[in-house]
């Protein structure tokens, strides 16, 4: 399951510098790829995340720049020259044949390169480039060499902006995708969340890593309380399967903040297991119940993420086939087979390409569900808010649409979810929670992003009128 933080799918971040781009809970490239809790997130619309420089952009571009930005959109459009326009250091970053891969990727989705659209610098070296295809305008962060010829060395891709682009059409193409697909929009209240748009809102979808805002939430709550700070410190562990942590000594000292910063904005699997434990998982399980969930059974109890993924195994079928039963016996199975569901037990290749026993050993909420979580932490969250923001699971130019933009999604194959916590420029506070499940086949996980994010800039665009 996946960390697409942001955008890196991702548990990572929205920014990689030159190297292929990690994900959250990512093992070594050579390892088998590991299941993601959606960070990715996650995040991007595309993988090349290469030096992003967020600073809002405003000088005039020079004559060289404004060069560099043309030939973007000659490559883009026709394969060729890419050693005259790309350096080295890009080319060793990014190979030849995965550029053209990504950028015949973006002629699919928006149709042929047709012209330069803005292009704006915040130095000699560094700014942004908009390219009009067919059907959108793609904005890059674009940096080149300060030496002769100035060759590029860094590219991203900050965002899309869809040509006439409705929610009747987000609707309409969510409504398309295989499989279950489910989402609610609504403003937040004083009397309560006021929905804008919605389909499926209620049904119950597994959500992969979102169920680590339940563990934010209820940390949150005991600090408040005064019952834990958020500076206190616990040894780290039981380690999971993937995460940067799953590497750090056992029983390292861990602040809970850390720990929930690294769950959070990572998606990091042995913090939330660490958290899961450490708050106790009844308490955690309470929170589910507290901030409305309107079916806790489905879910509870609340699995770690070794469990979970030790629950898929070939090995494990016995106990898969008697886990869809009460939480009651599900928490007598835990007890019983506890020291068969360690990460140990886990091997990620057995999941890490299909769809595995996501309608039955996963963690499950509706879209309704999940704004109620993120009204209940808009309201009682406190220092977790900030933590929410760290990783803005989209795009920054997308995500500096908003004066706050909170977020946590999960992922594996066959289930992808995005959860986001926004307050406009005017003061107005709306959630968005989204969910793609597909028992069949993985999903689609780039085209989600690209389609969630296409709402919440619609969002964002008439949240002033609202």
């Amino acid at each position: 399951m996946n960390a697409r933080a942001a955008p890196s799918s991702r548990a990572g971040t929205p920014h990689a510098q030159l190297r292929a781009p990690a994900k959250a809970g990512a093992q070594h490239p050579t390892s088998p790829r590991p299941p993601r809790f959606l960070t990715r997130a996650t995040a991007q619309i595309l993988a090349l995340l290469i030096l992003c420089f967020a600073t809002p952009a405003s000088a005039a571009p020079s004559a060289a720049y404004q060069t560099r930005a043309q030939q973007l959109l000659d490559i883009l459009a026709t394969p060729g020259n890419e050693t005259e326009f790309f350096a080295p250091l890009f080319l060793d970053a990014v190979p030849l044949d995965r550029w053209r891969a990504i950028a015949a990727d973006l002629r699919a989705r928006h149709g042929t390169p047709v012209a330069l659209g803005a292009v704006r610098t915040e130095s000699a070296t560094a700014g942004q480039v908009e390219i009009r295809y067919e059907r959108a305008t793609v904005g890059f962060t674009m940096v080149v060499a300060p030496q002769p010829p100035g060759r590029v060395i860094g590219l991203q891709i900050v965002g899309a902006r869809i040509a006439d682009d409705s929610f009747d059409k987000v609707m309409a193409d969510l409504t398309a995708l295989p499989g279950q697909s489910a989402l609610s929009i609504a403003r937040l209240t004083d009397s309560g969340p006021q929905v804008i748009r919605s389909r499926n809102a209620t049904t119950q979808m597994a959500t992969g890593s979102s169920f680590k805002l339940y563990i934010l939430a209820e940390l949150a709550r005991a600090v408040a309380a005064g019952e834990l700070r958020w500076s206190d410190v616990i040894p780290l562990g039981p380690k999971s399967f993937s995460g940067r942590l799953m590497r750090w000594p056992d029983a390292a000292p861990m602040t809970l903040h850390s720990l929930a910063t690294a769950m959070i904005a990572e998606s990091d699997n042995s913090a939330a297991d660490t958290l899961l434990l450490a708050l106790g998982r009844d308490r955690v399980d309470a929170m589910v119940t507290a901030s409305g969930h309107a079916d806790p059974a489905s879910t509870l109890p609340l699995l770690t993420t070794a469990e979970a993924f030790a629950l898929k195994m070939p090995a494990a079928a016995d106990l898969r086939a008697r886990y869809a039963a009460t939480p009651d016996a599900r928490r007598a199975l835990l007890r019983d087979a506890a020291a068969r569901l360690t990460a140990a037990s886990v091997d990620v290749g057995s999941v890490a390409e299909s769809p595995v026993a996501i309608d039955s050993i996963e963690w499950f909420a509706s879209p309704t569900d999940s704004i109620a979580l993120l009204d209940r932490l808009r309201h009682t969250g406190g220092d977790a808010l900030p933590i929410l923001a760290v990783n803005p699971g989209i795009a920054p130019a997308d995500a500096k649409r908003w004066r706050y933009l909170g977020y946590k999604g999960g992922s594996e194959p066959g289930v992808i979810a995005m959860n986001f916590l926004a307050q406009a420029w005017d003061g107005g506070w709306y959630a968005l929670s989204a969910s793609w499940n597909n028992p069949a086949a993985r999903v689609d996980e780039p085209g989600f992003v690209a389609l969630v994010t296409r709402a919440l800039n619609l969002l964002a665009q008439d949240a002033p009128a609202r």
